[in-house]
């Protein structure tokens, strides 16, 4: 089939699919697997990533495609016929630039992409209900909005109050029985009900020894975020909506991006009892607040006299939220305006990484070093990037190009670097400089 055509085909079965949603709202779904056939697939498998590495079954994707038809329709059959065994994900550990080793789940090429095609169902489905307060793992959303909506209201509002919301180990927490029943809410199509209760007990394999659990999503599935979302939708979103909101006697904003959260509170006595009843609220689904990290913070603009009785400027908390520290800070004409820099944590474990990576990769080609280093500086800028927060990203410059020195002074006992042969070198291997910021 052309691809163009199939993409309109698709495209038009996602429609039809939304507008289902949108006709039966709160109502549950049975009839959503009929929509995924071959040329279904055949965009699963397209959307999937090619360059993952192989899970259990050794199996990589160019592999797979070797005979994609044939694949596709053995995928299909055992899909609807109920047979799909779900895969353990193969379990292996990534660095974490701090010493400590993040533990990551690999699900076999075939299981992602059926993955992928029931996610395309669910998604389509929920964004007809999910609320704008949520801005993670969803189409057209990005964790810059969210940061954005946090600053505005706080703007707007002159702040307030805020609760930051951490979930303890949200992903490797959430209960298997509690999650199926908040989606056959919404979806109870035999098919698709089926295969995610076969992902949820699919468990991992290391070592030769295959673990299950009764609380997780699963591990590096392409499914996971959406399965997170839907759950923290009913937990959280709804709830606050539904039952929060009212009662309150000030104004107040949730912000949710996958399992972080910030609430936002004009008067402090509503922030003071939402403070107290989130934890009975979580623990209601399995889910348990960090007790150091679920905290109330004082954010009233400095110069509001509720916060300093009049008497000058107060010194308000700060939040964090999604890497950046947001807090006030007075401009040179002593306007005060909410403002985000890389925060504390976040700074240092970048520089940490880099520094390791320097000192792993020192006796590599300086032209090459200089390439990954660049590109990793790019990353950090492009997501960091942020008025009010250059001179964080200048820092950040520096201390690589010093860190870079460090180690690059150490490949050889004999002969130490000085400054000058560094200046020398990074004029002839600059790294990467913080462009011209978004605009405010």
């Amino acid at each position: 089939m052309d691809g163009t055509k199939g993409l309109t085909t698709i495209s038009t079965r996602l429609e039809r699919i939304a507008a289902l949603a949108r006709q039966f709202p709160g109502s549950p779904l049975t009839t959503l697997s009929h929509h995924i056939d071959i040329e279904w697939l055949r965009e699963a498998y397209r959307r999937t990533r090619k360059d993952g590495a192989p899970g259990i079954d050794g199996q990589s994707a160019k592999e797979y495609a070797a005979d994609l038809e044939g694949n596709l329709q053995r995928l299909l059959e055992r899909a609807k016929a109920g047979v799909y065994r779900a895969p353990p994900v193969r379990r292996t550990y990534i660095p974490k630039g701090t010493g400590e080793r993040r533990p990551l789940g690999i699900p076999t090429f075939e299981d992602k992409v059926l993955q992928r095609a029931v996610a395309m169902v669910l998604e389509t489905v929920y964004e007809q209900e999910f609320l704008d307060c949520s801005y993670g793992f969803r189409p057209g959303r990005s964790a810059h909005q969210a940061l954005e909506a946090i600053q505005k209201t706080a703007t707007r509002t002159a702040g307030g109050w805020a609760i930051e919301i951490d979930i303890r180990k949200y992903f490797d927490t959430i209960d298997h029985r509690q999650l199926q029943e908040v989606l056959r809410q919404r979806v109870r199509d035999g098919v698709i009900v089926r295969l995610i209760g076969k992902w949820l007990h699919a468990g991992v394999m290391e070592d030769g020894a295959l673990r299950q659990s009764d609380a997780g999503t699963p591990q590096g599935g392409v499914i996971s975020p959406l399965l997170a979302n839907i759950y923290l939708h009913t937990v959280l979103d709804t709830w606050f909506e539904r039952d929060v909101r009212p009662r309150m006697r000030g104004s107040t904003q949730l912000v949710r991006y996958a399992d972080d959260a910030v609430v936002l509170f004009a008067n402090e006595e509503d922030a003071r009892r939402v403070m107290a009843v989130l934890p009975k609220r979580f623990a209601q689904y399995g889910l348990t607040l960090h007790s150091d990290k679920t905290r109330l913070v004082a954010f009233e603009r400095p110069d509001r006299p509720s916060r300093n009785g009049g008497d000058g400027p107060a010194n308000p908390g700060s939040l964090d939220f999604l890497g950046f520290t947001i807090h006030w800070r007075e401009s040179p004409g002593g306007r005060w305006n909410v403002k985000l820099r890389t925060a504390k944590d976040r700074f240092r474990r970048t520089l940490t990484r880099l520094s390791a990576w320097c000192k792993a990769h020192r006796h590599a080609p300086l032209r090459d070093q200089q390439q990954a280093l660049n590109q990793r500086l790019r990353g950090h800028y492009g997501y960091f990037d942020w008025p009010g927060n250059r001179e964080r990203l200048w820092t950040l410059l520096r201390r690589v190009e010093r860190a870079w020195w460090r180690w690059l002074s150490r490949r050889s006992q004999r002969a130490r670097l000085s400054s000058e042969a560094m200046r020398r070198l990074l004029a002839r291997y600059p790294l990467e400089r913080p462009k011209r910021l978004r605009p405010a």
